[in-house]
């Protein structure tokens, strides 16, 4: 099993997470996302992935990509721990907020539409980091008032979920660009709680081969 990864992705983030919770020896293939124009636009890479985004999982028989796809597919190799709850209504619950931010919060934030920012539309670094911040709040407000109704020690109850896995590499994501949490107090307590984990610790970018 390779995974192929940037440092600072949050979807490849995501994915060493589960990897670390999983115990799971996976080796990681770094492609970095700013070098030579970008090595997941290289010809090699696009064999594992025509999307031209990381993470991708090659596998003995087929390569995966999309992270929740991933985390999925190691939720069903490896069942413990149970990333998703039993319950359907509580795993319903876990979906969503994972959904919440891998479909709704961090797109707007990737790399390629903030370089689609800086690029063809001309954006200078502050009109960028506006434009983070916004979506950002946008996306937190939400996420913490649904988080009132759900989270204990983490996102949903107190055990690690999916949503967990989410939601650390987007918080993480926020401090990097400087964003104002105080008006997300349990988003920044889930963080802080789940990085005192060696999995989240052990998954985060700076512990990662490749960091910078």
């Amino acid at each position: 099993m390779k995974l192929y990864s940037y440092w600072r992705s949050s979807a490849a983030f995501r994915v060493r997470i589960a990897l670390a919770l999983k115990g799971v020896t996976c080796e990681q293939v770094p492609v970095h996302l700013l070098n030579n124009g970008g090595e997941q636009h290289s010809a090699a890479f696009q064999l594992q992935n025509p999307a031209e985004l990381v993470p991708a999982l090659e596998l003995e028989q087929d390569t995966l990509n999309q992270s929740l796809a991933m985390i999925q597919y190691l939720d069903d190799l490896y069942p413990e721990p149970a990333l998703l709850p039993a319950d359907p209504l509580q795993k319903a619950k876990v979906m969503a907020l994972a959904l919440d931010i891998a479909c709704d919060i961090h797109p707007l934030n990737n790399l390629r539409v903030l370089q689609y920012l800086t690029g063809p539309l001309a954006l200078d670094e502050k009109q960028k980091l506006a434009w983070i911040h916004h979506w950002l709040h946008t996306g937190f407000a939400a996420l913490e008032k649904r988080l009132q109704h759900s989270a204990a020690l983490y996102a949903v109850g107190n055990a690690v979920s999916l949503a967990d896995l989410c939601l650390v590499p987007q918080v993480y994501n926020a401090l990097r660009f400087n964003l104002d949490m105080t008006p997300y107090p349990v988003l920044l307590r889930i963080y802080q709680h789940c990085m005192q984990q060696p999995a989240f610790f052990q998954a985060a970018p700076e512990q990662q081969p490749d960091a910078q």
